[in-house]
């Protein structure tokens, strides 16, 4: 604002269109500073004076004519009335100020874009979906089309475009493509549109881009994958830097994508090297398993089971428990297995195996290293009359269970020392006989210590809801027991639980 004129003064500059010559200098000074031209008119809008800033108006001064006016151009004007009819336009250029204005408005329309293209891309751990999310972010924004390229596996190139996905061989890429691909550098130059259209692949033939870029997508050292954008007016500077970081943030996402898929075919290919292997058929015997990990999403554990067929018609069963639960107790279960098919290639006598197995995994290892697991290991073969030999050896598991029909369930009374601790460790070994129909189930702590409403489902409960099974199918009675036990636990934690049946075919019966 300019400080109000004293009266007298507007009096004076109104009775003379030339403000007196002491005066005009300094008031001219003094407007000048203000960086606004002041133009004082008289009540038909006639100019009387033009003061301060009078470059700004160049074609205005006395006796010009100025309606309303509220801005032309870069110009904002300012009315203030006097008194006596007359009126004051303060005029201001606005240019510098529009300016930083619409940048400050162009950066927040620029970060915003930003900003949601990162929360769109952090949406999704899938390398497909985060590449369709890259293409869809890029169009139109960044370009009137665009395909995104991943890097090369088995000389194959997977990309996907607007709405359509498939892939090419590495052979084919054009070279800003293949250069791009190995990280050397963003390409954008007339020739680079000339050459991607004479790949024939990277757009629809009736398209004629103006101008293409082709850019690597940043990742962990390499690159991520290739960005290729068309366009049917040229890049500029502005639309490069905003380029870069959304590729910046598109690199990290399908790094990050494909670091998680591998990591998760890695990890799918270990737990189906962990899951138990599908029960063989042996002639004379049939086997029946159930197996719940405490973690079901992993669906492997500490609980494990097995079953070896012998050349001489015979098999090698074990049912065991290693210390710990989810990963690290499945890839102890896994030393434990492998350990015991090697063995077994040694030595079948199930107590010496044990013998064997507890000398495997302590060798080397300091007590503090050392971790135990429980065991039932057991050799059948058939026998005369249909019967069943059973020569077991445990070592600090939980007595196996006999169903032996009308006589009821009873119990191996075996138990032995814990496996992989003591140098001088003592197993228990037996051998019984099952006769025809009969079965011998094996069962881990998960079972006995699943806690219920009314406690733990325990020995006793398991040996009692056995007794109406000994008619079952060995298969039958393992999914019995998994049955009855999470329905004793009602969705609560639990252990992991296995269970292994062995049943003697009763007579006329064939193998299951």
């Amino acid at each position: 604002m300019i400080p109000a004129r004293p009266k007298g003064a507007m009096t004076e500059t109104r009775a003379s269109t030339t403000p007196r010559t002491d005066t005009a200098p300094r008031r001219h000074e003094l407007l000048a500073g203000s960086g606004e031209a002041v133009v004082l008119c008289d009540r038909h809008g006639t100019v009387l004076t033009v003061d301060g800033r009078v470059e700004l108006l160049p074609d205005i001064g006395p006796g010009a004519v100025i309606g309303a006016r509220a801005g032309t151009g870069t110009l904002r004007w300012r009315r203030h009335d006097l008194p006596d009819g007359r009126h004051l336009w303060y005029v201001r250029d606005v240019a510098e100020e529009t300016e930083r204005t619409d940048a400050l408005l162009a950066e927040r329309v620029r970060s915003g874009f930003l900003a949601s293209a990162s929360r769109r891309l952090g949406l999704s751990l899938h390398p497909a979906r985060t590449a369709r999310a890259v293409v869809d972010l890029a169009v139109p924004k960044l370009g009137d089309s665009a395909m995104v390229l991943a890097p090369p596996s088995a000389g194959r190139v997977p990309w996907w475009r607007d709405g359509s996905a498939g892939w090419v061989q590495q052979s084919r890429l054009p070279e800003p493509v293949a250069d791009a691909m190995a990280g050397l550098g963003t390409h954008c130059s007339p020739w680079v549109v000339e050459e991607l259209t004479d790949a024939g692949w990277l757009w629809p033939a009736e398209q004629r881009p103006v101008s293409a870029l082709v850019i690597s997508l940043p990742g962990n050292g390499n690159p991520a994958g290739v960005l290729v954008l068309t366009r049917s007016t040229e890049f500029t500077d502005e639309d490069l830097a905003l380029i870069e970081e959304f590729c910046s943030r598109a690199g990290i996402a399908l790094a990050g994508a494909a670091l998680y898929a591998d990591q998760v075919h890695t990890a799918s290919t270990l737990q189906r090297s962990l899951l138990p292997a599908p029960l063989p058929h042996v002639e004379g015997m049939s086997f029946g398993a159930a197996y719940r990990a405490s973690r079901e999403a992993l669906r492997i554990g500490g609980d494990f089971y097995e079953v070896l067929p012998l050349p001489d018609g015979s098999a090698l069963f074990a049912l065991g428990d290693v210390c710990g639960k989810g990963v690290e107790a499945a890839v102890l279960t896994g030393e434990v297995r492998q350990s015991l098919r090697a063995l077994s290639r040694l030595e079948r006598d199930p107590l010496r195996l044990l013998t064997l197995l507890n000398e495997t995994m302590l060798d080397g290892k300091p007590m503090p290293d050392r971790r135990f697991v429980t065991m039932v290991l057991g050799r059948a073969a058939p026998a005369p009359g249909g019967e069943l030999e059973l020569t077991l050896a445990v070592g600090g598991h939980l007595p196996p269970l006999l169903l032996r029909g009308e006589a009821g369930v009873e119990p191996v009374d075996l138990r032995g020392t814990l496996i992989g601790v003591f140098p001088d460790a003592r197993f228990a070994g037996g051998v019984v006989r099952l006769r025809p129909g009969e079965t011998c189930v094996l069962y881990s702590d998960g079972v006995t210590e699943a806690k219920g409403s009314r406690g733990m489902f325990g020995e006793r409960r398991l040996a009692d809801a056995l007794t109406g099974c000994a008619v079952m199918p060995a298969g039958a009675v393992a999914e019995r027991v998994e049955l009855l036990t999470t329905q004793w636990l009602a969705g609560r934690d639990h252990d992991d639980i296995a269970v292994l049946a062995v049943r003697a075919h009763p007579v006329r019966e064939t193998a299951c």
